[in-house]
């Protein structure tokens, strides 16, 4: 919003309704202070780009030897590694070596189970016999003890009263 005074008259107030408006109003206000300078102005801006442009060039070219030098083998060489790594065959080969080589393993481990259990449920076996005749043996020697032991009581007994009849 504006406030100016003109002579004669009060205040009077502008107000654009755009910022094309606003924009229009302060380009007229800035020619009205400024001589007409144009002219000198659009040749100040033409050497102004003409020095730019000469301190310009050789900085790029500068740039584009150190991309050329450095920079370019790097971005090379990871863009190759990139496509070695997304590169599909190879990225079969390396899912198919896995699952055969985990199925393989686990097939192993499982023969080895299978063995480990068979061989001790044989030794357990073998055990239980040893064990079953050595308590069959044991159990025999234990009422063949008893059984001699009742004869020899019986002798006894025997003996003592065939000397009380005799």
């Amino acid at each position: 919003m504006s406030l100016t005074m003109r002579k004669g008259r009060g205040v009077e107030v502008l107000v654009p309704q755009t910022w094309l408006g606003r924009m229009k109003t302060q380009a007229r206000r800035a020619g009205v202070r400024m001589p007409p300078m144009a002219g000198s102005a659009r040749d100040v801006a033409v050497n102004r780009i003409e020095d730019a442009r000469l301190w310009a060039a050789p900085k790029l070219d500068q740039a584009a030897q150190s991309v050329e030098e450095q920079i370019a083998p790097i971005v090379s060489a990871f863009l190759a590694e990139m496509a070695r790594r997304i590169d599909v065959s190879a990225a079969r080969k390396t899912r198919r070596r896995w699952p055969v080589a985990a199925l393989c393993t686990g097939a192993a481990i499982g023969a080895i189970g299978v063995m480990m259990y068979r061989n001790n449920a044989q030794r357990w076996t073998d055990t239980m016999r040893e064990s079953v005749r050595d308590t069959a043996s044991d159990a025999g020697k234990w009422v063949g003890d008893k059984a001699q032991e009742t004869r020899d009581k019986a002798g006894r007994a025997t003996d003592d009263i065939k000397g009380k009849m005799s």
